[in-house]
């Protein structure tokens, strides 16, 4: 019987020949990831179990992102027990204010994720890597210390869904559009625990911001993880990035999928997800009469330069309504600096937006535009759960930066490709 590509990656980390759905095994990492929620709480498990060293300190990464720089005391304490522990075991890739980026981007950037990867994160949108052609996956803290310690972690194998891209996405739509109608096609539980393989002749369409949006958002459809085929684009992407040696998988002809999905690209609409959940999706035309508060575009979904360029394109010469309130968040401090070379920070600050340094603050409902009773705010960012960005009462529409953008200068939702007619 044939393997996935998640199902390929597994095996050969757990040094067997063949796995199937289901089947518990034990795996070697190639990178453990915390942040600054997640890794204290890893810490301290690390410690309380007695461990001394860790398995590999450049196969650790700490990032700090969430609350930083720090929001309050509590946030400040959480990041300097991270301090001192990756000093104390000379943790390599520590990335504190300064040189910090939101991880899921920062990671990819840094070289620290390639083809072929086992990657553990205690985050659950750790299933980003997967637009490398890695099997990456969110985990608790406690398996955050379990692999520090040991360079290894416990997986029931899953089985998968495939997703068979044709066709090309027309001017306008992008990545989040794609897997939020996706999400909104399967449900919030339509790949529970299960793998979303992406491959076809249109992924080699979809550029590689794309797909880390989509692999970025697999965990909202319940996904274990999310993969797409290694094409040249992945190569070219890695090449100069990643050091070392990686392999790579591709799924083969026999591999036994749950269910497959032909998904034409060339079809997909600008797409929103309505709240309070990321299936509760409609296209962004039959919103228009939505008028946000508040627009943010940015987080580890949407907050790479290819976000800041379709946004900046928009808002260019243009203002935000009167009443909005619109924040940018390049997602790393290299995004951040290309925006100032290539002046996407002048069209920000002139239309009228807030620019931020790079966290992922108002995701998560942490800080950086905090939302009061019943506002409503239109997000590039992956959840739209009651309270997620403030109040119980607010209300989330998940979108493209080129949705979130347009709907800045137009007051209310809109759908770009038909202001771009």
């Amino acid at each position: 019987m044939g393997m996935t590509m998640s199902q390929k990656i597994l095996a050969a980390h757990a040094g067997l020949e063949s796995v199937e759905a289901g089947q518990l095994i034990m795996a070697k990492l190639d990178l453990v990831l915390g942040n600054d929620i997640t890794s204290p709480v890893a810490i301290n498990e690390f410690t309380k179990n007695g461990f001394s060293q860790v398995f590999d300190h450049t196969k650790i990464a700490m990032v700090m992102d969430h609350f930083v720089p720090n929001k309050d005391i509590k946030a400040a304490q959480q990041t300097k027990q991270c301090r001192t522990f990756a000093n104390s075991y000379n943790i390599t890739n520590y990335y504190d204010v300064g040189e910090m980026g939101i991880e899921h981007a920062l990671l990819p950037e840094k070289g620290l994720t390639a083809p072929g990867d086992l990657v553990i994160g205690a985050d659950s949108h750790t299933c980003t890597y997967g637009a490398l052609g890695a099997f990456s996956t969110g985990i608790g803290s406690t398996d955050m210390a379990a692999g520090m310690a040991t360079g290894k972690a416990w997986f029931k194998v899953p089985s998968a869904i495939k997703f068979n891209l044709t066709g090309s996405l027309r001017k306008g739509v992008s990545g989040k559009d794609v897997i939020l109608y996706i999400i909104g096609m399967i449900g919030v539980d339509g790949a529970l625990y299960r793998s979303m393989e992406f491959a076809g002749e249109g992924l080699h369409t979809l550029t590689m911001d794309d797909r880390f949006t989509m692999a970025n958002m697999a965990i909202e459809a319940g996904a274990k993880n999310g993969i797409f085929e290694v094409d040249e684009q992945t190569l070219e992407y890695v090449k100069g990035r990643v050091n070392r040696d990686f392999t790579v998988y591709k799924a083969d002809e026999d591999a036994v999928y749950d269910e497959v999905y032909e998904i034409n690209l060339s079809e997909i609409v600008p797409t929103v997800a309505c709240p309070h959940l990321p299936e509760n999706t409609k296209p962004a035309s039959e919103l228009t009469d939505i008028v946000p508060d508040q627009v943010v575009i940015g987080s580890c979904t949407n907050g790479r330069i290819s976000d800041m360029e379709k946004a900046a394109e928009i808002l260019k010469g243009k203002k935000v309504a009167k009443g909005i309130r619109c924040i940018v968040i390049p997602a790393t401090q290299a995004v951040y600096k290309e925006c100032i070379k290539r002046g996407y920070m002048d069209i920000f600050i002139d239309a009228g937006c807030a620019v931020s340094t790079p966290t992922c603050g108002p995701c998560l409902g942490g800080y950086m535009g905090i939302l009061a009773d019943d506002e409503i705010a239109v997000a590039t960012t992956n959840r739209n759960f009651v309270g997620r960005m403030g109040a119980k009462s607010s209300k989330i529409y998940l979108a493209s930066p080129e949705v979130a953008a347009a709907t800045a200068v137009a007051g209310h939702i809109v759908d770009p490709t038909e202001a771009m007619a």
